[in-house]
């Protein structure tokens, strides 16, 4: 078999097994088939990094399907694989207070070899076949806890999801119909006429946007990753959102000669997406949900560095986009650490656990300095290529786009600013406040859960640190750009890294001189002669920046915000739901009713094979067909009348004998205890039946 099959057959047949065998060895088939997937996938590396490798499955005389692994695809597919291999280590401890376990393993191992499969497909009917399904993997993992939270969460991922699809799939069948071919190397450098290029766009951008969270079409995900479990969040994370970046620079930079509104329309959605999702993790207490509005925010920059056109912006994006896969999974790692202990994301009710979890601890507080930027750790290399993009774009270009490149400046470095504003909330509330007197007992969590954290945080200060090794490796090759021409400026990450721990050393020489030499007392603070307990002097980070929610403007803003008035899917779902109530007349369930549908269907399907005659025919026979419908539907509404009319007096008759038992028992109480005795005599019957036929009339009347 062709080693192109592997890392997505791997997968899903390590699923399968997984779905069928018994506890005592699924554990282990599901962590050693994920391991093999990474490895399956990095042996292509050798092969790959010289020339694409491509496998037909499928050929005719018309169209051809088949997979083609490039180094784009195959960035995505480790990724994809290894993240895939942790988050199921991570899950062997995390998930063990599940049931249904076979199942949830099943689900994973189908959710990367679908990844996968969409990363390396070569043609846009395979990878829209891989995409259903990845939609599909994704569903149920959301819903998994089969609460009501995960499954109104799963079921609105699935609905914007298919919706986004849809879009996709017009445009995939727009252009086959135009090209003759589905083959993306074959349709390389595409170019229409504008409009019609900006509607092929246009439905990729929304099919590929949905699955990223760009806004505004990510509302679904603030609900998805809260309600998955924190393995699946980390996957949904660093994985599954990256195929929408993906598809975004494979259609973008490599398909299409894209024209330069939409450059505009990228830099735009990019700016306004980091502003946006930082904005809305501000203001939020639920650990999972800020996280997830920080994934909004960090695909801004992704979007904008491929927005800028040029070859340091979209490497800074890709690149971002690798860092994003780490770093993000790390905090949903840790973050699950968190819940699996205290059983709750709620960043009031958390504090203190900095010294009860320390490698926990320390892995967060490392995904927090890579997520705002700071040096040393890979974000501030990813977002430092994307700030160079944007300023080359300003220097080099002379479109309308370019000349908006301090707009575009501002948003992004403003976005990185709050974003280290937002951590330092996370980072306090969880693991640097008072800790409260029912978290004494807490631990840390098991090596299954700290290893695959501690693996992170050492890529995150390896990728910062050493960033040229990847860029060399991987992100230059794959948009062909010669090593050291995109980055300008000097970043020597060595030296400053030098520094920075030369700093923090001497820090704390001067910290131990300091608690050395200290001649003072320590006494608790003073509190007016009051003594307060521990649980009063606690300071909850959920207070930080509620300054921000009160502005006016933007009080006003979060209010409709939280309404749901920005939300798309709420905005549509309410329209289609009145439409659907008013189509609901012609469901009546009457079988002439759909048949006079399919009579309709028939008439317009055979127009074009027979002729004129055939709509002059559906000219006279659509108003009668209509009119018996109508009468049908009368027909129906009458029948369902009567039928609501039946029950009610069948309520109404069951009610009415309640009463009368229930005022049958009352009656015979009072009246054994003005008889004063435990055994009815005959006169006590003759008096209990009297009475009974007076309340069967009385409640009769009443009725």
């Amino acid at each position: 078999m062709n080693q192109l099959y592997y890392p997505v057959l791997v997968p899903v047949i390590g699923g399968i097994f997984t779905f069928f065998f018994p506890k005592k060895i699924r554990d282990s088939l599901a962590v050693s088939f994920s391991l093999v997937t990474f490895i399956a996938v990095l042996s292509l590396f050798p092969a790959v990094s010289k020339t694409p490798l491509e496998l037909e499955y499928f050929s005719s005389s018309a169209i051809s399907f088949g997979l083609r692994i490039d180094l784009l695809a195959l960035i995505m597919m480790m990724l994809i694989s290894f993240l895939g291999f942790l988050a199921t280590l991570f899950s062997l401890s995390y998930m063990k207070r599940h049931r249904l376990l076979n199942k949830y393993y099943c689900l994973l191992l189908f959710f990367i070899g679908s990844m996968n499969g969409t990363a390396a497909a070569g043609d846009l009917i395979t990878l829209f076949l891989f995409w259903e399904f990845m939609t599909v993997t994704a569903f149920f993992l959301v819903m998994f806890d089969n609460q009501g939270e995960s499954i109104r969460a799963a079921i609105k991922y699935f609905v914007m999801s298919e919706a986004g699809a849809l879009c996709m799939l017009l445009s995939i069948i727009s252009i086959f119909y135009l090209k003759g071919t589905l083959n993306m190397a074959a349709l390389s450098g595409l170019s229409f006429e504008s409009g019609l290029t900006g509607l092929l766009l246009l439905g990729f951008l929304i099919g590929a946007g949905v699955k990223a969270g760009m806004v505004p079409l990510h509302t679904w995900l603030p609900d998805a990753h809260p309600a998955a479990p924190s393995p699946v969040s980390a996957l949904l994370s660093g994985g599954m959102i990256k195929v929408g970046i993906y598809l975004i620079i494979r259609i973008f930079w490599q398909m299409f000669l894209a024209i330069v509104s939409w450059q505009f329309i990228l830099c735009a959605l990019g700016s306004l997406t980091i502003i946006i999702g930082v904005m809305m993790a501000l203001v939020q207490h639920d650990a999972k949900r800020l996280l997830a509005y920080h994934s909004v925010s960090q695909i801004g920059y992704m979007l904008l560095g491929i927005g800028t056109g040029v070859a340091v912006g979209v490497a800074g994006g890709l690149f971002h986009l690798i860092n994003h896969a780490l770093f993000k999974s790390l905090l949903f790692l840790c973050i699950g650490a968190v819940i699996y202990r205290l059983k709750t994301r709620d960043l009031s009710e958390l504090g203190g656990l900095g010294r009860l979890m320390p490698v926990t601890f320390g892995a967060c507080l490392v995904a927090a300095l890579s997520i705002s930027g700071i040096p040393p750790f890979n974000g501030f290399v990813s977002k430092w290529m994307v700030y160079q993009g944007v300023i080359q774009m300003g220097t080099v270009q002379t479109n309308g786009p370019a000349k908006l490149w301090p707009l575009w400046l501002t948003c992004a470095v403003f976005g990185s600013a709050l974003t280290l504003a937002s951590f330092v909330k996370l980072t306090h509330s969880v693991f640097l406040s008072r800790l409260p007197g029912k978290l004494k007992e807490i631990k840390e969590v098991s090596p299954l859960q700290t290893f695959p954290m501690v693996v992170l945080a050492l890529l995150c200060a390896f990728f910062g640190i050493f960033y040229r090794i990847p860029l060399k490796l991987f992100v230059y090759p794959a948009f062909g750009i010669k090593d050291d021409t995109a980055i300008f400026g000097i970043w020597e990450s060595g030296l400053a890294t030098g520094f920075i721990l030369i700093g923090l050393g001497i820090g704390l020489l001067i910290l131990l001189a300091g608690l050395l030499a200290r001649k003072v007392r320590i006494v608790p603070s003073w509190t007016c002669g009051e003594l307060q307990t521990n649980e009063q002097m606690i300071i909850p980070g959920t207070h930080f920046y509620k300054t921000v929610s009160s502005m006016n403007g933007l009080k006003q803003l979060y209010a409709r915000q939280e309404k749901g008035h920005f939300d798309l899917y709420n905005q549509v779902q309410k329209p289609g739901l009145g439409l659907i109530k008013h189509l609901q007349w012609l469901h009546s369930g009457i079988l002439p009713t759909y048949l006079t549908w399919v009579i309709l269907g028939l008439l317009v399907v055979l127009a074009p094979v027979c002729g004129i005659q055939i709509w002059r025919v559906s000219l006279f026979a659509a108003p009668l067909l209509l009119l018996v419908i109508i009468l049908l539907s009368k027909l129906k509404e009458e029948k369902i009348k009567m039928k609501k009319l039946k029950v009610t007096f069948e309520v109404e008759g069951r009610f009415l004998a309640d009463r009368v038992q229930l005022n049958k028992e009352n009656l015979e109480e009072s009246i054994l205890m003005a008889f004063d005795e435990k055994d009815p005599s005959p006169l006590f019957d003759d008096c209990l039946d009297a009475k009974i036929r007076n309340i069967e009339i009385e409640e009769v009347k009443a009725l």
